[in-house]
């Protein structure tokens, strides 16, 4: 059973999350390297046993009879220093999780780590509710972005996340060596092949996204446009836009990566790979009810294609190629769209307004809109505001 080298356990645990969660089991078995069989017993083997089922030798049980009380805060102490963020209501889910049918109140938690002086009482402020906006269905939205950059022995790390808008799942935290277009396009490559496409993917502004306010669309984009994918920017200078992915990163920063990180690169990426699991299959989450994300989250139904598919549009669409300078020509005039469109054929729909305007479409995506009563419009091409 060729499971990779990562945490056998870890891998085993997400393979029949996302299984249960409705994913395709063929796809499935083929995107984590093992036969049909062998994902089919993990599977009965999780149902009948739960995670401990899942190790290939037995483990002692959590719990022990008759040092309740001691054991009990041995267990909170121990989530804790495994977890360093967690406040009670999260390690009082884990310890549930765990199979502590009566875990103790997560005030009570919450005293252990004050008493032990794991909590300092200026904390307490930063964990009032607000407000969430989140889509209906995992897959729907990912927010993407880079987490900065931080030192490592070798140089600089630049952590890229990525976050499923409804079920707050990590679909990927990948230690790129930088912010280049090749290595983005890899660890998406290698995200979209185990989780599938998204509909939509919203970024930052800045490379090697694009800009909103200059110029949003980029190679990179315009790839994963020819995916399918719908590509929107967060709304300059308001980060908030992408908030899921900037809590994230918070948590992410508190738990693992600091000002700096001790491992060396081979190291690193298998350090978040352990972080992620435990993030997505450990770490209660108080948007999802104190569940964890792995227990909302499913693959997607569109499965990532080796060979880009052909750009095809409608029958009633007029269709021109981009030029050179991203020039395209239409009844007589040039209108001049990003040079990210060199060479690829778009689409023009008359719009409904009944203005003279037409919508300017790549794949699914609209680009802009040009006017044909507007003599100057194709000096100021009006880009689509496309921000959530």
């Amino acid at each position: 059973m060729p499971w990779k080298e990562a945490s056998v356990i870890s891998l085993r645990k997400e393979f029949v999350e996302l299984a249960r969660n409705g994913s395709n089991i063929s796809r499935l078995c083929e995107s984590f390297g093992i036969s049909r069989q062998a994902g089919y017993k993990w599977i009965r083997r999780y149902i009948n046993g739960g995670e401990i089922a899942l190790a290939d030798e037995s483990r002692r049980p959590v719990n022990s009879p008759g040092k309740v009380d001691k054991r009990i805060e041995e267990v909170v102490l121990e989530i804790r220093g495994q977890h360093p963020a967690w406040g009670g209501r999260k390690i009082k889910r884990r310890m549930q999780n765990l199979g502590f049918r009566e875990a103790p109140a997560a005030s009570t938690i919450t005293s252990i780590l004050r008493r032990h002086g794991l909590i300092e009482p200026s904390q307490s402020h930063k964990h009032s509710a607000f407000q969430r906006f989140e889509r209906e269905f995992p897959n729907d939205l990912w927010q993407m972005d880079f987490k900065g950059h931080v030192a490592c022995p070798e140089g600089r790390c630049h952590p890229l996340t990525i976050l499923d808008d409804c079920t707050r799942y990590a679909v990927a935290v990948k230690a790129c060596l930088n912010e280049r277009r090749e290595t983005v396009q890899s660890c998406l490559e290698d995200t979209f092949r185990r989780y599938g496409l998204p509909n939509q993917i919203i970024t930052d502004n800045g490379p090697p996204w694009g800009n909103q306010a200059i110029n949003p669309y980029t190679q990179l984009t315009v790839w994963l446009m020819r995916l399918g994918i719908v590509i929107s920017h967060s709304a300059p200078v308001h980060p908030q836009t992408l908030g899921k992915d900037e809590r994230f990163h918070r948590t992410f920063k508190a738990e693992i990566l600091g000002e700096s990180l001790p491992w060396r690169n081979q190291e690193v990426q298998k350090r978040f790979d352990q972080w992620r699991f435990s993030y997505n299959h450990y770490r209660p989450h108080e948007a999802l009810n104190m569940e964890v994300p792995a227990s909302r989250y499913q693959t997607s139904k569109r499965a990532f294609p080796e060979s880009l598919p052909a750009i095809e549009y409608g029958s009633t669409d007029i269709v021109r190629k981009v030029q050179q300078k991203g020039i395209v020509h239409f009844q007589g005039r040039e209108f001049r769209i990003p040079h990210a469109f060199i060479g690829y054929h778009i689409a023009l729909r008359q719009s409904s307004q009944g203005d003279g305007s037409f919508e300017l479409y790549f794949v699914r995506q609209l680009i802009t809109v040009i006017n044909l009563t507007d003599h100057h419009s194709h000096k100021s091409v009006n880009y689509v505001p496309e921000h959530l």
